[in-house]
């Protein structure tokens, strides 16, 4: 597929823009449509001379109509995440989801593009029956008074349009799961970056001893960890090999605690903590880690220790800590 023109919605965000990189590396010639509400053109300078970038809402079906024509494929994700946004925005959360969805299927079918490619999510679980858990297990919204099931909703009805139109109306439909994606300007409302800004306002108060570290829930809730290079590389495996109208997850097995997680980034800055409990958002889940052999029977293998992603990450942030937004307080 060298050489096939992609569009990427999306594609200045975190993986978004990684994702646009192995294109462009790949030999696609890639156009991105993002508006830039949350993703950062910073993330595509490395490549902005090698594709073209549309200003444009997911939500404005003329845009999307406009980006998507004289395209051969479309990999979409232009979404809104972030755990944060989920119980702050559900509202702007599923209209970006639902109705950007709605805009990529339509102007597809509209400008024939037959190839497309989703980026769903590990929350379309919410709480799996089985860890490690395949692709076979059956998704949920247990709680629609829950606002932070806007999120994992909104990737649901996604899926379940790009498999229904996609038997009739495209050539070839992927979908990915992604479980837990980290690394350098990923955004900040997400664990990691959270933890990491948290660690270094108290190491700044408390120049040496062990630090009360609070976090919420027990701490031995679990997830696993994926790399973004890892993530890209599961992708790209993918849309090389994958079979039409089917899902794939991309993660790795590593299954952590929380409260590990948070030892080792304490660890990469040369600190001890003390873990301290508190209260877990209402829709949680106690254990998350994907079964991943689907795609790595088509070559896929994680290769980023958490360990070693960590430090790139943490580094990234303890270095620009002065971009965090002001009202965004870590939470996590």
């Amino acid at each position: 597929m060298s050489g096939a023109k992609v569009l990427v919605t999306g594609g200045s965000g975190f993986i978004g823009s990684a994702l646009v990189k192995a294109l462009v590396k790949s030999g696609a010639r890639v156009r991105v449509l993002d508006d830039n509400s949350r993703g950062r053109p910073r993330r595509l300078q490395a490549v902005e001379q090698d594709i073209e970038f549309i200003g444009g809402d997911i939500r404005d079906p003329a845009a999307v109509d406009a980006a998507t024509k004289g395209m051969e494929e479309v990999h979409h994700l232009a979404f809104v995440n972030g755990t944060e946004f989920f119980y702050s925005q559900p509202d702007l959360v599923l209209d970006v989801g639902v109705r950007g969805m709605i805009n990529v299927i339509d102007a597809c079918r509209k400008q024939n593009v037959g190839n497309l490619i989703l980026a769903s999510s590990s929350e379309v679980y919410q709480t799996p029956p089985t860890v490690p858990t395949d692709e076979s297990a059956p998704l949920s919204v247990p709680d629609v008074l829950n606002p932070r099931y806007s999120y994992g909703g909104g990737k649901l009805i996604s899926e379940l349009m790009a498999i229904n139109f996609g038997r009739k109306y495209f050539e070839r439909v992927l979908i990915f799961r992604p479980h837990n994606v980290y690394g350098p300007d990923m955004g900040w409302e997400h664990v990691v970056p959270q933890f990491a800004l948290r660690l270094q306002k108290l190491a700044a108060a408390q120049k040496d001893g062990t630090l009360r570290f609070d976090i919420q829930g027990t701490g031995e809730e679990t997830r696993s960890f994926c790399y973004v290079d890892d993530l890209v590389a599961g992708v790209m495996v993918m849309r090389d090999k994958g079979e039409h109208l089917n899902i794939y997850h991309v993660g790795t097995t590593e299954e952590l605690s929380i409260a590990d997680v948070a030892r080792r980034i304490a660890a990469q800055a040369g600190r001890t903590i003390e873990i301290v409990p508190g209260k877990l958002q209402a829709g949680g889940t106690p254990r998350r880690c994907p079964d991943i052999s689907k795609l790595a029977a088509l070559g896929y293998r994680p290769g980023v220790s958490l360990d070693q992603g960590l430090k790139p990450t943490l580094d990234w942030y303890w270095k620009n800590a002065d971009l965090a937004p002001k009202n965004s307080a870590p939470k996590t």
